[in-house]
């Protein structure tokens, strides 16, 4: 580390509702005050709320790109405030964001949906994480894919989630071939927020090997992608060319925009981007082999690093470097947790129980979780699948949906809530078990995010997996991971691993697993294993019930 002093460094964090900027002290990793806004707009996956109101199809997640500006304007001159710390005396600024979030831009940055000819077109929006409008595209990439037997596909578990960018973008070229045509550059959100930032559009490696098709230095070539749509065959040559940086590199320093957005001075050192989920892996000192870092929020985010390339099926990407140099670099997850939990308690409990919250000043989740954890293993007599949006990692398969199995007229509202609690630690036990079947080590679960708050679910976790599980000490582990591959990116330090040593923190072995409980979990979980091959392998239930539901909401809007 350089000697001198003082240095600080922010940490940017862009998430599914809101964004959060954090002010760090290079030195050790302490923060000195951060500031937290929700976009606007929100989540618009009903109607277009942004642009005349239209009904969205039932797979769309879209946001508004200005909110992304507006949220930055607040939060940074907010943290520094409160930090009371002098903006002269910040040298880097670091950024994350919700992965595979899509932007349409023209030459100069500009989003289409901020164009008059563009802004009722879904299209020309922010296209969310968890927008599963590319489905069928998807499907088709990776026929096509096995078909050809390409080499990068192993890369994605032998599978492809809509989610990923070039399963959106080809969405867009078929589905609104206007937007796709004028589109100068198709970027994730992360890629163009250091844009703005800077003048300067470059691509981070993490996020381009995960999401964007990036492996060994080259995308799907172009007769490949032109099988697909004749179309489509220029899409990396013409609208994604730009230089890819590697983790924790100089984007730049800020431009005159920049310094506007931000407050900062021009001198402020914007490192490459990176997605929220990988990012919180040095914030929690989780960058050994073996160390998963588990991000528990809306949906969650597994990743581990091995020593070693080894095919692993049914999993979200694996890049050599992915998480830090010198390792490989795996992810997996769950698209939707704590999404689960929020639509249980909005749809799904009766009024008395938010009276008897509101009687003891507790929140509708900390009264059900109360009531679930009187309960023994396995005394609702439940079992549940967390499929409620789609399954991620295993199976990778959007058309997937919830289920709860073994319910009766005795059933409470807190026997469903534990059982869909558990329902999300079966489904992390499922990841880990596939990544040990083929080779990839885990020997600490490292867990982040909004649901660590809760004890009872931590503990339900360790049991379940029967692994320890360590949890952040920061409060914006996101946040801190930016600021620490922004103390990188200003020279602070030399390597991710030293600003991790110095600025990351955990609480190791928060919670140990009962030896007695696992043996009863597992019970449940061969039956939730059971449920998880018969419909997540062939069975067309779920499908069929998704396609029927698709039919009858156009048939509704016609």
């Amino acid at each position: 580390m350089t000697t001198d002093s003082p240095k600080y460094v922010i940490g940017i964090d862009m998430g599914t509702l809101s964004g959060r900027a954090v002010v760090i002290d290079a030195s050790d990793g302490t923060e000195l005050g951060s500031a937290v806004m929700d976009y606007p707009h929100g989540v618009m996956d009903r109607t277009l709320t942004a642009g005349d109101g239209q009904q969205l199809p039932p797979d769309f997640a879209l946001q508004v790109p200005t909110d992304y500006v507006e949220v930055l304007t607040r939060i940074i001159p907010e943290a520094i405030e409160k930090a009371q710390i002098s903006s002269e005396d910040v040298v880097g600024l670091g950024v994350d964001v919700t992965s595979a979030t899509v932007i349409v831009t023209d030459a100069q940055g500009t989003p289409l949906c901020e164009k008059d000819e563009f802004k009722n077109n879904p299209h020309a929006y922010v296209k969310l994480w968890k927008h599963h409008g590319a489905q069928e595209q998807a499907d088709r990439i990776v026929a096509l894919a096995r078909e050809r037997d390409v080499d990068w596909l192993e890369r994605y578990g032998g599978t492809l989630s809509s989610e990923m960018l070039m399963p959106k973008a080809l969405e867009t070229l078929e589905k609104a071939p206007e937007v796709y045509n004028a589109a100068d550059q198709i970027v994730d959100a992360l890629d163009w927020l250091t844009w703005i930032l800077t003048g300067n559009l470059t691509y981070a490696a993490g996020d381009s090997g995960y999401k964007r098709m990036y492996q060994d230095g080259k995308y799907p070539d172009e007769d490949f992608l032109t099988a697909l749509n004749p179309d489509f065959g220029g899409v990396f040559k013409e609208k994604m060319a730009a230089e890819v940086l590697p983790l924790g590199g100089r984007v730049g320093t800020l431009n005159e925009r920049g310094q506007q957005l931000t407050g900062l001075p021009a001198s402020v050192a914007v490192a490459s981007g990176n997605i929220d989920a990988h990012v919180t892996a040095p914030a929690v000192q989780a960058t050994e082999a073996g160390q998963m870092t588990a991000i528990m929020g809306t949906s969650a985010v597994y990743v581990v690093s091995g020593t070693e390339f080894q095919p692993v099926p049914g999993v979200f990407g694996i890049v050599d470097g992915g998480l830090i140099d010198g390792l490989w670099g795996f992810e997996a997850g769950q698209t939707a947790v704590g999404d689960i939990y929020a639509w249980f308690v909005q749809n799904c409990v009766p009024g008395e129980y938010y009276a008897e919250a509101e009687e003891q000043g507790v929140s509708i989740h900390d009264l059900l979780t109360q009531k679930a954890a009187l309960q023994e293993v396995g005394e609702h007599g439940l079992v549940a699948l967390d499929w409620h949006n789609g399954n991620r990692s295993i199976l990778v398969d959007s058309n997937l949906s919830g289920l709860i199995v073994g319910q009766s007229l005795a059933t409470k509202p807190e026997d469903q809530y534990r059982a869909i609690m558990e329902s999300t630690a079966f489904g992390a036990r499922v990841i880990i078990e596939n990544f040990a079947q083929h080779g990839i080590e885990i020997n600490e679960f490292v867990a982040a995010g909004g649901l660590i708050k809760n004890p009872f679910l931590m503990q339900m976790f360790s049991d379940v997996t029967r692994l320890p599980v360590s949890t952040a000490l920061s409060a914006q582990a996101p946040a801190l991971g930016s600021a620490i591959f922004a103390a990188v990116a200003a020279g602070v330090y030399d390597t991710v691993a030293q600003a991790a040593d110095a600025m990351g923190k955990r609480e190791k072995n928060a919670y140990l697993p009962n030896e007695e409980r696992a043996k009863q979990y597992d019970e449940l979980y061969k039956h939730y294993k059971y449920l998880h091959d018969l419909f997540g392998r062939g069975n067309e239930v779920m499908h069929d019930l998704k396609r029927i539901r698709r039919e009858a909401l156009e048939r509704a809007t016609k």
